[in-house]
């Protein structure tokens, strides 16, 4: 699931917010998964992995990482993303091109303390990406911090990212390929709404 809090009532977010309530009274698995695309500026490498979206704030997606990762990295080098969402149940594709940066420590303190222990013992022990020995390396370590850690105090190397579009496209996918795509894009006036072929 998604939180939703004061939702900008631009366009393109009242559309995301459509498409996902439709998905959402589809009964779709895993509705918060979004894929991100990163490039660490000095190489030629292109980055994808899916993280979960827990809130949209107004204008604003945001989701939570290891501020040690490779993509917090990436992120740091080049601070633009590009993201891609799909609803089977509804047969929705949702693109975006965006800046992303930081949340403050006061949003991480606050949002980490009302996270469920096991995963903050998670994210406590995990040195996300780190090469292990054996995964029962991981299990004792996760094991460890759910007993000796405080689990909500959150550590300086995780919090969460928040991500500003400047450019959205709705796919809509329809028998013969004649899927209806419709993009906004941000200008210095407000959103241009147009229409892209198949």
């Amino acid at each position: 699931m998604i939180t939703f809090n004061n939702l900008s009532k631009d366009a393109p977010y009242e559309r995301f917010k459509k498409e996902y309530d439709k998905a959402l009274s589809k009964n779709q698995n895993i509705i918060e998964a979004i894929c991100i695309s990163s490039i660490l500026k000095d190489s030629s490498l292109v980055d994808s992995r899916f993280v979960n979206l827990k809130i949209v704030k107004n204008d604003e997606f945001i989701f939570f990482s290891n501020y040690t990762s490779p993509k917090s990295k990436q992120f740091a080098s080049h601070n633009q993303i590009s993201v891609a969402i799909f609803w089977s149940e509804t047969n929705v594709q949702i693109r975006m091109h965006a800046n992303i940066k930081k949340l403050s420590n006061t949003e991480n303190n606050k949002y980490f303390k009302s996270r469920d222990k096991n995963k903050n013992a998670l994210a406590i022990s995990s040195k996300q990406s780190q090469i292990i020995d054996s995964y029962a390396n991981i299990k004792e370590n996760y094991n460890k911090a759910l007993k000796e850690s405080n689990l909500k105090i959150c550590p300086e190397y995780w919090g969460g990212y928040k991500f500003t579009p400047f450019y959205f496209e709705f796919w809509k996918g329809n028998k013969n390929r004649l899927n209806k795509r419709e993009a906004y894009e941000k200008t210095s006036e407000g959103w241009n709404k147009f229409l892209l072929q198949p």
